[in-house]
C-alpha cells in the first residue's frame, strides 16, 4: 500500500514539473517573439545608425592625426581614415547586435537587413560581418599610409 502512494507521489511530482517546464517554454517563446520581431530589428538598426557616426570619428582621428604628422597628402589621409575606422566601427556594431539578440539569433537580424535593401539595410552587405573583410580594410589602410608616407618623402 505504501508503495502505491509512492508511485502516485512521483506521478504528481512529475506532472507538476512538466507543467512548470511548459509554462517556462511558453514564456520563453513570447520573449523570443518580441526579440525577433521587425519592431525590435528596427530599434536595433536605428541605434546602430546613431552609433555609427561617433564610432567612425572615434576610430578615424588617430589615423588622421598620425598621417598629418607624417605629411601625407589630404586625399590619401581621408581615404585611409575611412578604411581604418570602418572595420572597428563594424566590429562594435556587430557586438551590439550580438548583445541585443544573442549569437544564435543575430543571423535573423542580418537576414532582415538583406530584405530591407532600400531602407534599413541600405549600407549593409553580408560580407561586412566577415572578419576577413574587416582585416582586408585594415591592412589596406595601413598599406595606404605606407604608400602615402613614401610618396611624401
Amino acid at each position: 500500500m505504501e508503495l502505491h502512494y509512492l508511485f502516485i507521489g512521483i506521478f504528481i511530482f512529475g506532472k507538476i514539473a512538466l507543467l512548470k517546464n511548459q509554462r517556462q517554454t511558453i514564456g520563453q517563446k513570447i520573449i523570443m517573439d518580441r526579440e525577433l520581431s521587425p519592431k525590435n530589428f528596427k530599434r536595433i538598426s536605428i541605434i546602430n545608425w546613431l552609433l555609427s557616426v561617433p564610432f567612425f570619428v572615434l576610430f578615424a582621428w588617430p589615423y588622421w592625426y598620425l598621417a598629418n604628422l607624417s605629411g601625407i597628402e589630404q586625399f590619401i589621409i581621408y581615404a585611409g581614415c575611412c578604411l581604418f575606422s570602418i572595420p572597428f566601427m563594424i566590429t562594435i556594431l556587430h557586438g551590439h547586435v550580438t548583445m541585443a539578440l544573442g549569437e544564435a539569433h543575430r543571423h535573423h537580424y542580418y537576414d532582415w537587413l538583406v530584405d530591407q535593401p532600400l531602407t534599413y539595410g541600405l549600407f549593409f552587405h553580408p560580407m561586412m560581418m566577415r572578419t576577413r573583410f574587416r582585416l582586408i580594410l585594415l591592412v589596406t589602410s595601413i598599406l595606404l599610409f605606407v604608400v602615402g608616407f613614401l610618396l611624401s618623402i
